[in-house]
């Protein structure tokens, strides 16, 4: 099972579901760490010097990041689901796919209605 790290914005019933499927899934909140307005790059120095993957809604910048800084623990960039179930099983199957996130970036599109 994948180590994730919850970007600030990521919603706690995905965080909740990823837990129950195996993985294990620290939140910004968890480190005492949120709030703070943090940059995107400390962000994911964060996540890296836990060797955890970071799980984000923040395509934009993190796949600009993921390009100018592509050693880090992994980055997946999801596209917001309100259906929060789905979300947490597309992102399980995605990184169940993957034999390491180290460097990776992992796009989690929602499905098309």
């Amino acid at each position: 099972m994948a180590r994730f790290y919850a970007n600030e914005n990521f919603p706690l019933p995905v965080v909740e579901q990823l837990r129950r499927l195996g993985h294990d899934v620290l939140t910004i909140h968890d480190t005492g760490e949120a709030g703070q307005a943090r940059p995107d790059d400390a962000v994911l120095d964060s996540a890296c010097r836990q060797d955890r993957a970071l799980l984000t809604f923040n395509r934009r910048h993190f796949i600009r990041l993921h390009s100018e800084r592509p050693e880090h623990s992994g980055i997946v960039a999801c596209t917001f689901d309100a259906d929060f179930q789905a979300l947490a099983q597309r992102i399980h199957e995605a990184v169940g796919a993957e034999p390491e996130l180290s460097g990776r970036l992992i796009r989690i599109n929602r499905p098309a209605h």
